[in-house]
């Protein structure tokens, strides 16, 4: 697996931005050339803008890639209008634009990919959103692997991991800091999505300083609660130690506090995780009759 400053830094940043330029600046022979070339630009910064983790570098960066994308669009094509449509390619043309449709091809699989984790064809239970303080970021979600890592456990497929946006657009103060406290999301209350019954609860659990984890207790603190109207499992993981306001037989209304979002358990930093399921199965949860998917913004 890819380190954050690999996946963000390489992946996410330099790479497109590379392609861009070449788009822009790489000298062609022919409008063939050139379209496998802008096809292949287009297909890697669709993939990167659905499937990046942009509460990373700053949410409103990835509008800018797309800016950069039409600009260099827009002046690629003006230098490309007299050039004839083919002509014979040298070794190596041949060579570069194979090269080209081939990311082509790749890319197009994983945009479609993505693409397909927008929706789902399963039941959805409408819960509360169990967050109301400043502007939160779905960091996972979805029905797709790419959109959501969860896709790949069928009791969790469709579970959300959920940070909060500063006001530049990025989750901590920091790329990764260690300090829980420069994370904007950690402490914040959190409401039970439902009316129903506790019928799990943890609350000893210590807080870990990122990257530490703890994978003997994956949920870390946490509650679960048996939601009356749909008749679910609804799980609340990686709750502050000590700051659960409800125990094992408690009834409790939707939107009553119920603790505050902490790192504890197999957590890569501070986050709220909530997965519904229903005899070991996963089901899709929509807030407000919305689904929802990595980088929908929640406010």
């Amino acid at each position: 697996m890819f380190s954050p400053l690999i996946q963000i830094g390489f992946i996410q940043v330099i790479l497109p931005l590379v392609f861009i330029i070449l788009l822009f600046y790489e000298k062609d022979s022919s409008k063939f050339e050139w379209i496998v070339k802008m096809l292949a630009t287009v297909m890697i910064i669709g993939w990167v803008y659905q499937t990046g983790r942009w509460d990373w570098v700053g949410y409103y960066i990835r509008y800018i890639f797309i800016l950069l994308l039409l600009v260099s669009l827009f002046f690629s094509v003006k230098k490309i209008k007299p050039l004839p449509f083919r002509i014979k390619l040298t070794r190596q043309q041949k060579l570069n634009t194979s090269i080209y449709a081939f990311l082509v091809i790749i890319f197009g699989f994983y945009n479609a990919g993505a693409l397909t984790g927008y929706t789902t064809q399963h039941q959805e239970i409408e819960l509360a959103f169990p967050l109301n303080n400043g502007t939160y970021y779905i960091a996972h979600g979805g029905s797709h692997t790419q959109l959501n890592y969860h896709n790949a456990y069928e009791s969790q497929q469709f579970a959300l991991d959920i940070v909060k946006l500063n006001k530049f657009g990025i989750r901590a103060n920091g790329f990764y800091p260690e300090e829980l406290d420069k994370y904007s999301i950690y402490g914040d209350v959190l409401y039970s999505p439902c009316d129903g019954e506790v019928l799990e609860s943890r609350n000893h659990l210590a807080d870990l300083n990122p990257p530490e984890m703890d994978p003997e207790h994956p949920e870390g603190n946490y509650v679960a609660i048996s939601c009356v109207e749909n008749n679910t499992k609804v799980y609340i993981a990686h709750m502050q130690q000590d700051s659960l306001e409800v125990v094992e037989g408690d009834s409790v209304k939707e939107m009553e506090p119920i603790g505050l979002v902490g790192n504890s358990g197999n957590t890569s930093e501070p986050h709220l995780h909530i997965h519904a399921e229903k005899d070991g199965n996963g089901i899709p949860i929509v807030f407000n009759d919305e689904f929802l998917t990595r980088n929908d913004l929640i406010r």
